[in-house]
């Protein structure tokens, strides 16, 4: 039987009691919700795992209730957030049974009411499980709000091996995207004397370079590549506690997704998954990097960003990866206009007073005699 014991302790030391699925049905958490009423949040899509777990719930002599959002794929914005907490009133905690939408919405309704709540993961997508903070849509913007960290992470490889391969897909290109955000973050530390934890950064490596190195079975939806990918998630969001901020988890690539998220915004049209953007992001810092070593290009610093560039995988390695998982390799793939992609290089930088590839880049005017080769290889 797998050993769990290192997660099950590092999520205890934040608070969060990660708990697997296991004969006897969860029961640490079981114990925990003696004499609370709980509501389980799911959307269309994710009520069939959560009927079923209420039933034991409530066979197990608990008080479970269900609410399922109208939505086979809600938005985490204002109105459905709305929905969730005219109901909390009568309850004392909240399950979510579902990946990052729901998550956000449960960890920023019940923050606000406060109240509890926790997360059966449906699937290994995102970096948000362990978190503290929830991006929402106000007026037509995605902005990150003050949330909670869920109290209790469930999980159940049975439904974490059944996901869609492209919300995998998805969690993959997040966790690969820490090459890079790791690298900004220590380029900053080193160019502009940015403060940098060690024991973040490390934590995080670790847990990428086993997921790197696990790749074929996380493509292949494989038990132990979907753990290692799990647990790198959750590492993900303890790293960012450990650092106080989202560096050892957001870089460059991640400026980018947002800036493409704003765009479809504006077009009232549907989002991308986060990690399909920030893995297209990730392919785009991987080669401006790499060109440092290839290029005769002169900026100050330039030694120190070679030497942090050498060890970093090849974004065709990457490419492949993400295009095994099933997700786009290139930005026309998402629905977006030459024109925003091209936009993007240049403006990205300004979302956030964050010093990464991309700033120095444009701080340094190398950006002008890159953009036609990234926008020949990724759009």
């Amino acid at each position: 039987m797998e050993n769990y014991d290192d997660i099950i302790a590092l999520s205890e030391r934040y608070n969060i009691h990660a708990e697997y699925a296991s004969a006897d049905f969860y029961p640490r958490f079981r114990s925990r919700m003696q004499g609370l009423r709980l509501l389980l949040l799911s959307d269309e899509n994710t009520v069939r795992y959560a009927a079923p777990l209420q039933q034991k719930l409530c066979e197990a002599g608990l008080d479970a209730h269900g609410f399922t959002l109208p939505f086979y794929e809600p938005v985490a914005d204002e109105k459905t957030c709305a929905l969730l907490s005219e109901r909390l009133s009568d309850f004392d905690y909240v399950l979510a049974v579902g990946a990052g939408t729901l998550n956000d919405i449960a960890k920023y309704t019940t923050f606000h009411a406060g109240k509890k709540c926790g997360v059966l993961a449906t699937a290994a997508s995102m970096d948000g499980f362990t978190s503290g903070v929830t991006p929402l849509i106000k007026k037509g913007f995605k902005i990150t709000e003050n949330a909670q960290t869920v109290s209790d992470i469930l999980i159940d490889f049975d439904i974490l091996c059944a996901a869609p391969k492209i919300m995998t897909g998805a969690g993959t290109g997040d966790i690969l995207a820490k090459f890079c955000c790791l690298t900004d973050w220590k380029m900053s530390h080193l160019l502009t004397g940015e403060s940098y934890s060690e024991e973040s950064a490390s934590l995080m490596r670790v847990a990428l370079e086993k997921c790197y190195q696990n790749t074929d079975s996380i493509c292949a939806c494989g038990r132990e590549g979907i753990d290692d990918l799990l647990r790198a998630l959750l590492i993900s969001g303890y790293a960012m506690v450990i650092a106080g901020n989202s560096r050892p988890a957001s870089g460059a690539e991640h400026h980018m997704s947002h800036f493409l998220e704003m765009d479809f915004l504006k077009r009232g049209k549907p989002i991308p998954l986060h990690g399909i953007k920030v893995g297209l992001g990730t392919l785009v810092s991987l080669r401006m990097y790499k060109r440092i070593l290839e290029k005769d290009l002169s900026f100050e610093g330039q030694e120190i960003v070679a030497r942090l560039a050498a060890p970093l995988p090849s974004p065709e390695e990457v490419a492949r990866i993400l295009h095994a998982m099933g997700c786009p390799t290139r930005f026309s793939q998402i629905g977006v206009s030459k024109d925003t992609v091209r936009d993007m290089l240049f403006n990205c930088y300004k979302i956030r007073d964050r010093f990464t590839i991309m700033t120095l880049y444009n701080k340094y005017g190398l950006m002008k005699g890159a953009a036609d080769e990234l926008m020949d290889l990724y759009y």
